[in-house]
């Protein structure tokens, strides 16, 4: 049997899965958490319940193709619970790893360790209870400073300002280190919190940067940042409420700075002025001239990075991928061996494992499904590699000691969960750590057995 493996089970791996399995393979997919769904059910945020509905309804179908086998609770990577040399023991013909971007992106600066300063997906997987995260301690003051201006750092800020349990925060600073010309988030987005800006301080802080901005081509006049990007602070009867939500536009952080008991209690800030690059691009350069923000709480949304841990051969981008000539503007999906100087035989990469931080879903899912194109390419006419079959992997999981769930496992856990609402309010994605969900998992399975052998006690016999 030529089976295929799925490492990683965000919506890449997902979809990806699907069109194997449509294709005729075995697909064994191995992931990390109990759960499937990546980023898709532990990174969109938790009030958009129709998107993450929609999202677990196609994964369920994915999952209800009989040729897919589901593995969770197994962390693939030579740092982890299967290394990649186990994993090709078990003799794939092909294997996809969809893994994502896991690293985090450090800041680099000195006292970025402090207690109270948080990489945004780590902070993002806390309250979406994703476990380990949900039950580590990601508390937070009243004013906090958020790094960067994308969609991520948006959803941070209405987390904070909206929807935390036993919230203090007063402020929310948006920190970014170039102008209000390169914004990144969403208008939609903006706008569950742009009630909470003060427009005279926004407008304030645009004429602050206005002349630094002009001096590339750029407009930072209130008038057009407003229609861009603040259409609803135009109106004159807009008034703000609290907690308030800031923006620091041409700032970078330069350094954290230390409070009592290890906590940050401030942030030092590098002021910018833009350089256009040759293709009409900007750059940030620091001035040199420096201002503190007195904070309490820094949460860093400035992008991921691969996992090298994984044991992938590594690039200059991240997991080295074959090379291709720029003109051709063609992608590669093709793990490559840099020290050795060719592709890795039928292993391939896609979604952000591919390219990190890059794009939604839709964007995930085409990846996913451009990568599975590629491996059954590849897989065309492939001599029987003798594959494992779904059992012979789960023994072997088993035996190492890992606690593996599987499909009807998943069903099981469904059916708590649904139990868990009906009886009170319960986490945004359900139980918020593993020991819980393997309970969940076994009362539901001692359940429906004594349901089982009640009913056959009501069986006549003759």
């Amino acid at each position: 049997m030529n089976g295929v493996f799925v490492v990683g089970a965000g919506p890449a791996g997902m979809f990806a899965a699907r069109q194997l399995a449509l294709a005729g393979f075995e697909v064994f997919l191995l992931n990390r958490d109990i759960k499937p769904g990546g980023l898709a059910e532990y990174g969109i945020y938790p009030m958009k319940d129709k998107m993450k509905s929609g999202l677990r309804k196609q994964f369920a179908k994915v999952l209800e193709l009989p040729n897919v086998h589901y593995f969770g609770h197994v962390q693939v990577g030579d740092a982890y619970n299967l290394s990649l040399a186990e994993l090709e023991a078990m003799r794939p013909a092909a294997i996809l790893y969809t893994c994502g971007a896991q690293g985090t992106k450090k800041l680099g600066l000195p006292g970025e360790d402090l207690k109270g300063v948080y990489a945004a997906k780590d902070f993002v997987y806390h309250y979406n209870q994703l476990p380990p995260f949900a039950s580590m301690d990601f508390s937070t003051g009243k004013r906090i400073a958020v790094i960067g201006m994308g969609n991520v750092a948006i959803d941070i800020a209405r987390w904070l300002l909206l929807d935390a349990p036993g919230r203090r925060t007063e402020e929310v600073v948006i920190v970014a280190r170039r102008g209000p010309a390169e914004i990144k988030f969403d208008r939609k987005e903006i706008e569950y919190v742009d009630r909470h800006i003060v427009r005279e301080q926004l407008v304030a802080e645009l004429e602050r940067v206005r002349e630094r901005c002009a001096r590339v081509g750029q407009d930072a006049s209130p008038e057009t940042v407003f229609e861009q990007h603040f259409r609803r602070l135009k109106d004159a009867a807009f008034a703000s409420v609290p907690p308030r939500l800031s923006f620091r536009f041409l700032s970078s952080p330069a350094a954290v700075l230390r409070g009592d008991g290890d906590r940050i209690r401030g942030l030092e800030i590098a002021e910018n002025e833009l350089v256009l690059r040759p293709d009409g691009s900007t750059a940030a350069k620091d001035t040199g001239e420096r201002t503190t923000l007195a904070i309490d709480t820094l949460i860093f949304a400035i992008g991921d990075k691969h996992d090298a841990r994984i044991g992938l051969p590594m690039g200059k981008d991240g997991y080295a991928t074959r090379p291709v000539p720029e003109a051709t503007k063609e992608v590669s999906y093709e793990v490559w061996d840099p020290s050795a100087g060719h592709a890795v035989e039928g292993r391939f990469v896609a979604g952000w494992a591919r390219l990190a931080s890059t794009g939604l879903v839709g964007i995930a899912r085409h990846d996913g499904e451009v990568g599975a194109s590629k491996a059954i390419e590849f897989l065309k006419g492939l001599p029987d590699r003798g594959t494992m079959s779904a059992n012979e992997i789960q023994a072997r999981l088993e035996a190492r000691g890992l606690r593996v769930v599987t499909k009807p496992d998943l069903a099981l856990l469904a059916r708590a969960e649904r139990r868990a609402l009906e009886s009170g309010p319960a986490s945004p994605s359900g139980f918020a750590e593993n020991e819980a969900m393997f309970q969940a998992i076994d009362r539901e399975r001692e359940l429906l057995q004594t349901s089982a052998s009640e009913g056959s006690q009501l069986v006549p016999t003759t």
